[in-house]
């Protein structure tokens, strides 16, 4: 197959949509198929290349002369390559493929990752679009989306050609007991209740820390509200990590205290260090912990509750272990090639339908010679 991405961007900066696509492209290269992405650009362009993915400049930046210039330029792509398949990450991506979409020279996928965004919706363009847990083809319906257009492929990054294998990061020497959380700072990924959960045991627990990885909008607010506590110097702000396994692997309990979630990659990564896990109860993070056999869940928005699990997993080293443990169990769907072969299945439906008339084509083409 001829397989092209869009995603807004290849860049190294934590961005799990981004992170996947790559994945994915880079796999389905090895794989013998012919993969292109069009973006932007970044840091993942060396990786991309090196697995014999090509990649296309198109700059995707919403405004009115732009978005015309990127529908010259995707037609121009388009024509080139001639893909029998364009996989949309992105809203924009999806919108423009379906828009300059010329009958059926191609079909389109489109992925969802954030359907609680309202232009989530627009994801249905696409001839089938891909859920990346139960609970957002949930959603999808409840919003309209046909439930025969869907199929869900659940995340996974462990694997990943971006990371070297879990055994050959070096740990970090931090603060023990250490708390984590690997997120961008927004305030939807629930981290100022993270932070007053950790300023609610904080006395009882004199050793522990608290090590925020990630950078975002919303980081100068968090910032304020730790410089008010009494515990800033066992608060950090580490910024974007590109080895964020380096503090997994050192820290003693995970946090996703997201208030919403439609998988969360970064558990997986969490689970695989062999942390153990406290996360929202909410969307598809009880998936990414099986249904609480990997993890504590707790309701989101709630800093008290998320206070007394941590307190009693610092408070009990074997309860502490047993969810370390257990966390590591049952990892092996969160690789990236059970994500690529799925994928892959989504793609060949489409191809079976509407490429009977080329292969006869090109059948008879071949008893002439």
């Amino acid at each position: 197959m001829r397989i092209l991405h869009i995603t807004n961007h290849v860049q190294e900066i934590g961005n799990g949509i981004v992170n996947v696509a790559v994945d994915i492209a880079c796999l389905q290269a090895q794989n013998g198929h012919d993969v292109a992405i069009a973006s932007s650009g970044g840091e993942y362009e060396t990786l991309l290349a090196s697995h014999g993915v090509h990649h296309y400049q198109l700059d995707q930046s919403r405004t009115l002369l732009n978005m015309i210039k990127a529908a010259w330029s995707y037609r121009e792509i388009v024509q080139e390559f001639q893909p029998d398949i364009v996989h949309a990450h992105m809203m924009t991506g999806v919108v423009l493929a379906g828009v300059m979409k010329n009958g059926d020279e191609y079909s389109l996928v489109s992925t969802v990752h954030n359907e609680f965004q309202r232009s989530s919706v627009l994801m249905g363009m696409a001839d089938r679009v891909i859920a990346v847990s139960n609970a957002v083809a949930d959603s999808m319906i409840r919003r309209g989306i046909p439930a025969k257009k869907l199929r869900v492929v659940a995340n996974g990054t462990l694997g990943s050609p971006r990371h070297q294998h879990i055994q050959d990061y070096q740990p970090l020497p931090l603060h023990r007991p250490a708390i984590a959380t690997v997120a961008g700072m927004y305030n939807r990924k629930g981290i100022s209740e993270l932070i007053e959960a950790f300023v609610k045991i904080a006395t009882d627990f004199p050793e522990a820390h608290l090590y925020l990885v990630g950078d975002g909008p919303d980081r100068p607010i968090f910032e304020a509200m730790v410089q008010s506590t009494p515990f800033a110097e066992r608060i950090h702000f580490e910024g974007f990590q590109s080895e964020p396994q380096r503090y997994m692997l050192a820290t003693d309990v995970f946090v996703l205290a997201s208030h919403c979630e439609s998988f969360g990659l970064v558990l997986t990564e969490a689970r695989e260090a062999g942390c153990a896990i406290v996360a929202s109860d909410v969307d598809g993070i009880p998936e990414t912990l099986d249904n609480r056999q990997a993890g504590i869940l707790v309701p989101p928005k709630d800093s008290e509750t998320l206070a007394t699990a941590l307190a009693q997993l610092l408070s009990n080293p074997k309860l502490l272990y047993n969810w370390k443990h257990r966390a590591k169990q049952n990892l092996e769907r969160f690789n990236t090639r059970r994500v690529h072969q799925e994928t892959l299945a989504v793609y060949h439906e489409l191809i079976r339908n509407y490429d009977v008339p080329r292969v006869m084509e090109t059948r008879e083409l071949m008893v002439g010679k």
